[in-house]
Order: structure tokens, then C-alpha cells, then sequence
């Protein structure tokens, strides 16, 4: 009788599981000097999507946003205890560990302000800059991220005829989907945002909405907001804070 061999399929590659959640959060709070801006926070934020925070002014939304990127580091008597996670080149990462470099962490986790901050010089070198202290692209890598992060700001079809003109030139919402890009051009898993359509008309917070409301397919995106209408809007994830701390 012939010897028969056992034939097993291979199985197949492991897929990556995306993570649930982006960023936890537990037990965190902040204060500088005496005074508690953020007590005893723990929440857990959904990988890609879109988290809105919303609050009243001085309810801790922007302090909670920069503890997450550790932009409170240079604010002199500034403390923060508790524990920070976030998900980043497909794994955990402590901003607060003593390994943990705050200027890469920053690289993975960009920041948009309220006002628009732009460099000085053009609007090509508003991307270009940051990138070259970065990166050290050839010249059509270079110029093909600008275009990238240009169409994901939704500004490319209103500047690509003038890249080289003066950044302040444009509109006030084309100056904040700028600095969009600019933070995209980096291309950060966590972007945070700190109320960007405060300062802007309907229209032009329009726009910068339906841009984000496309970027969070690929990124994590987590927004301070003073309008409950807005959050309601675009939000997938909502969380109120007061006084310092979450609402239920």
C-alpha cells in the first residue's frame, strides 16, 4: 500500500488588528501651581474616529488635549499624574515613560490651535519647512507629500496655482486648513485639534469639517468644541467635561 502523507493547508498570514481605542486614559489629572485643571480623568478614545470635546470655558478640554502630547512640559509648577496611553506605529506608548522623546511623540501626535500660526514665507514653505527638519525627502518626494497633505486639508484646488505666495495672503479659513496640512504633511496617527473653527465663518467651517470628517478614515481625531450643534454634527464620540472633570 503506498504511503500517504498528511497534507495540511497553510493557514493563512496574520491581519493586523486595528486597536478600539487610540488613546486611554486613567485616573489622569493636572495642575499647575495650586490650581487643578484636570481631576481624576479615565476615558477610553476610539481609534479613527472623530472625539469631540465640549465644555464650558475652563472646563479642562484644552488642558486634557495638550496633556496627550505633553505640551505642558515647558509650563512652569505643571504637573500630571495618572496614566496616559496611546496607540502609535502599531503599538502602546507612555508619553510620560522617561524613554518616551516629546519631540517624536509630537511627530505621531499633531496639534491644529484655535488661531491659524503660520511661519513666515509662502505657502510651499509653510510645509516644506517642517518636513526638511524632519525628513530628508528628494525633491519630488517632497513635493508629492505637499500636494497630499494639501488635498487632505482640502485646499489643493484653491492654492496649487500659487504655492509660492506670501501664507498670509489667504483667507482666514485657508490659513487654518494651512496649518491642517501642514500638521498632515507628518502624517501623525493622532491629531488634535483646539476648537478650529472658532475664528472662522459658516462657510469656511465648513469646509475644514468635511475635511476632517474624511480624515478620520485615517487618522484619530480628537477636537475641543464649544458648539453642541457642531459636535452633534460631525462627532462619532462625544465627552463633556466641567469644572476639570467628566460629566456622565
Amino acid at each position: 500500500m503506498p504511503l500517504r502523507l498528511a497534507v495540511h493547508p497553510r493557514p493563512p498570514p496574520a491581519r493586523k488588528i486595528r486597536p478600539v481605542n487610540a488613546i486611554e486614559c486613567e485616573k489622569l489629572s493636572l495642575s499647575v501651581a495650586r490650581h487643578t485643571l484636570l481631576d481624576n480623568i479615565s476615558l477610553n478614545l476610539p481609534a479613527h474616529r472623530l472625539t469631540v470635546l465640549l465644555g464650558p470655558s475652563g472646563s479642562g478640554k484644552t488642558s486634557f488635549l495638550r496633556c496627550l502630547n505633553r505640551l505642558h512640559d515647558p509650563v512652569p509648577g505643571a504637573r500630571v499624574s495618572g496614566r496616559v496611553r496611546v496607540h502609535v506605529d502599531g503599538r502602546w506608548l507612555d508619553p510620560y515613560a522617561p524613554a518616551t522623546d516629546p519631540v517624536a511623540l509630537r511627530r505621531r501626535i499633531g496639534m491644529v490651535f484655535q488661531h491659524p500660526q503660520l511661519l513666515p514665507g509662502s505657502i510651499r514653505r509653510n510645509l516644506e519647512l517642517p518636513l526638511a527638519l524632519v525628513h530628508a525627502l528628494p525633491r519630488a518626494a517632497l513635493a508629492q507629500r505637499v500636494e497630499t497633505a494639501l488635498r487632505d486639508a482640502c485646499l489643493w484646488d484653491e492654492v496649487h496655482a500659487r504655492l509660492d505666495a506670501p501664507a498670509s495672503t489667504l483667507s482666514g479659513g485657508q490659513q487654518q486648513r494651512l496649518c491642517l496640512a501642514r500638521a498632515l504633511a507628518l502624517q501623525p496617527q493622532i491629531l488634535l485639534l483646539d476648537e478650529p473653527t472658532a475664528s472662522l465663518d459658516g462657510e469656511a467651517g465648513g469646509k475644514l469639517e468635511a475635511a476632517l470628517i474624511e480624515l478620520k478614515t485615517r487618522h484619530t481625531l480628537v477636537m475641543v468644541s464649544h458648539n453642541p450643534a457642531q459636535a452633534e454634527r460631525i462627532a462619532d464620540h462625544i465627552v463633556r467635561f466641567e469644572a476639570g472633570r467628566l460629566v456622565a
